[in-house]
C-alpha cells in the first residue's frame, strides 16, 4: 500500500491556522466553478503527500478556479491546487496552495477552512465560446489554461471530491476535512489546454502536470457544513481520524 512520503515538518511551514472550528454552515452563492484534472509525473506521486494519505495511480492534480458572487467574505475569486489522493477509502483532494484576489477572502480562507492562501491577480473569463483562467503572482504567470467548445452536460455529471487542508488546529497539526455541497444550475464540458504551470508557486517544484484529462464549468451554489472531522497527517485515516 503506497503512502505519502513528504516531510510533514516541511509541509507545516506553509500551513494556515484555525483558532477554533466554526459551528455554522457557510454559503457561497452565484458561483462559477472551473475544474481541470491532469495527470502528473510519478516523481510527484507520494513525494508531495503526508504519510496519512494514499496517492492515486497515476498521480493526478486538479486545478479549481472559483468566481464567488456572494459570500460572507464578499465577492472574490480563488484558484486552488489539489492533489488526487485517498484518505482511508475515500477519494480526496489534498490542497497545496490557494490564491485569491482580496485580503478579506485570504484571511477567511485561512481561518475558516485552513487553506494555505496568498494574494494574486486572477483573470477568469467565461462565456458562450469558452473559458480562460490566468493567475499572476509576483509579476509572473503561475497558471494559465484556455478552454474552448463548451458542451452542455447533466447537472449531476460532475463530481467534486472533498478537500483536505493541512492546518494548525485546536487539535494540533491536522488534515482538515472540508466538505462542499455543490448544487448546480448549469454544467458544461470543455476542451482544455494547459498553457502555463509553476509547480514551486503551487507548493512543490515536483508538481508537473503533463496530460490534461478533463475540464468542466459549473454555475452553482456551494454550501460548506461545519468541519466535523480532522486527521493526523502522519497516521492513516482508519486510526488517525478525530471528531471536532
Amino acid at each position: 500500500m503506497i503512502v505519502g512520503s513528504a516531510n510533514i515538518e516541511t509541509l507545516a511551514e506553509d500551513a494556515a491556522t484555525i483558532e477554533s472550528f466554526g459551528t455554522s454552515e457557510i454559503v457561497f452563492e452565484d458561483v462559477v466553478c472551473f475544474q481541470m484534472t491532469m495527470e502528473m509525473r510519478n516523481q510527484a506521486r507520494e513525494a508531495v503527500l503526508p504519510k496519512g494519505l494514499h496517492p492515486t495511480v497515476p498521480a493526478t492534480l486538479s486545478m479549481q478556479a472559483w468566481e464567488i458572487g456572494r459570500s460572507p467574505f464578499g465577492e472574490f475569486k480563488m484558484v486552488v491546487c489539489r492533489i488526487g489522493c485517498r484518505s482511508g477509502v475515500r477519494a480526496r483532494g489534498y490542497s497545496t496552495r490557494v490564491y485569491t484576489n482580496t485580503q478579506i477572502a485570504a484571511t477567511a480562507l485561512k481561518q475558516e477552512f485552513g487553506f494555505s492562501t496568498q494574494l494574486a491577480e486572477i483573470d477568469f473569463r467565461h462565456s458562450f465560446d469558452g473559458t480562460d483562467v490566468k493567475v499572476i503572482y509576483d509579476s509572473r504567470v503561475i497558471f494559465e489554461a484556455a478552454c474552448l467548445d463548451p458542451e452542455p452536460m447533466s447537472n449531476s455529471d460532475v463530481q467534486y471530491t472533498g478537500t483536505l487542508n493541512l492546518a494548525h488546529t485546536p487539535n494540533g497539526l491536522r488534515l482538515v476535512q472540508l466538505e462542499a455541497h455543490h448544487v448546480a444550475s448549469q454544467v458544461e464540458r470543455l476542451s482544455p489546454r494547459l498553457l502555463s504551470f509553476d509547480g514551486e508557486a503551487w507548493g512543490n517544484s515536483l508538481l508537473d502536470p503533463y496530460t490534461v484529462v478533463s475540464a468542466s464549468l459549473a454555475y452553482e451554489t456551494v454550501t460548506f457544513p461545519p468541519v466535523r472531522f480532522v486527521c493526523k497527517p502522519d497516521e492513516l485515516a482508519f486510526t488517525g481520524t478525530e471528531s471536532v
